[in-house]
């Protein structure tokens, strides 16, 4: 059976574990896999199992988190998203956040 993840995007999440933003930090799996400097992330979905290529400023990015966050992730996606604007205060982390706060997905 085909995987429905391509060989580019199987390579770019296994690249991603070697370097500092890995996505498991002491058993703890991080949500978000920065690319292209900010303007798209790979969000990892543990409620379904699925990773999902994405642009930070669209709305199936806010509905993705919305999901994540509704399922008592919220907390630690924000932390995520503090950390990567923390080292990468240039690519625009502080404005995905702003974005995803405005439209209430960690409320409630």
């Amino acid at each position: 059976m085909a995987s429905s993840t391509s060989k580019t995007a199987r390579a770019s999440v296994r690249a991603g574990q070697g370097q500092g933003a890995a996505l498991s930090v002491l058993g703890e799996y991080k949500y978000l896999i920065p690319l292209n400097k900010g303007k798209h992330a790979y969000v990892r979905n543990l409620t379904n199992g699925k990773t999902t290529h994405m642009s930070t400023t669209s709305d199936a990015f806010v509905e993705e988190i919305r999901v994540l966050a509704a399922a008592g992730h919220g907390a630690k996606i924000r932390a995520e998203l503090a950390a990567l604007n923390e080292a990468h205060p240039q690519d625009g982390w502080g404005a995905a956040e702003k974005k995803l706060v405005d439209a209430g997905v960690f409320e409630g």
